[in-house]
């Protein structure tokens, strides 16, 4: 069994809680309050500018050329590339550019990036790529799983957001990732290996984390 296969099987309750959640299933059927979805788009607007940063921490820490490359690619796509699709996105749900870069970090978003930043900064690089799978991996199998079901038509910019995540470009760049991720914890033992199914876990549960923020509309107090 691979680190990935390992990991996913310790995690399957919360990979199945994220499946069922209702922000994920309310995309999938379109029955999803906008209000909520706009909550999640700036939370992860927010969430791209950091999670760069940390692609730019992988490149700088890659162990081989193709990996510098590969990373170093991901990170110009998403600043130059993503970034401005995502704005344009949030422009037809209403969210301009202006209240995008006015929008505060919510609790779990805050949370969520410092532990990324944390891992990529003062963790080994194996465990910086295994914090990186259940965002990658994650996106794809939910867009997969909803892809399987009859698409939205009802509620267009959902079935969008849906056909992103299961498209063959989007799963190509997750099971890089996942190949990645596998071919470390081989290389480097089974002490690494623990250590970054640990924080794979970890990072799965800000994942949900993640989906129950704008479902609960989260927001700090005071």
């Amino acid at each position: 069994m691979t680190f990935s296969q390992q990991a996913e099987e310790k995690a399957k309750d919360l990979r199945a809680a994220i499946l069922r959640h209702p922000f994920v299933t309310g995309i999938g059927d379109g029955t999803l309050d906008v209000e909520k979805f706009k909550f999640y788009v700036r939370q992860d607007y927010l969430y791209l500018i950091d999670y760069s940063r940390v692609l730019a921490l992988a490149a700088a820490r890659a162990d081989t050329l193709e990996s510098m490359s590969w990373f170093a690619h991901l990170l110009h796509e998403t600043l130059n590339t993503e970034m401005e699709l995502h704005r344009d996105y949030c422009r037809q749900f209403g969210v301009s550019r202006q209240e995008l870069e006015e929008t505060l970090p919510s609790p779990t978003t805050t949370a969520y990036t410092q532990f990324l930043l944390s891992v990529a900064n003062s963790r080994s690089y194996p465990e910086l790529v295994a914090a990186l799978l259940p965002c990658q991996w994650g996106y794809w199998e939910i867009g997969s799983h909803l892809d399987a079901q009859d698409r939205p038509q009802h509620a267009p910019l959902y079935a969008q957001w849906i056909e992103m995540y299961a498209s063959e470009e989007f799963h190509n760049l997750a099971l890089w990732v996942r190949n990645l991720a596998d071919e470390l914890a081989d290389r480097h033992g089974p002490t690494t290996a623990q250590r970054m199914e640990e924080v794979y876990v970890a990072s799965t549960r800000y994942e949900y984390l993640f989906w129950e923020a704008p479902f609960l509309n989260e927001n700090w107090p005071g």
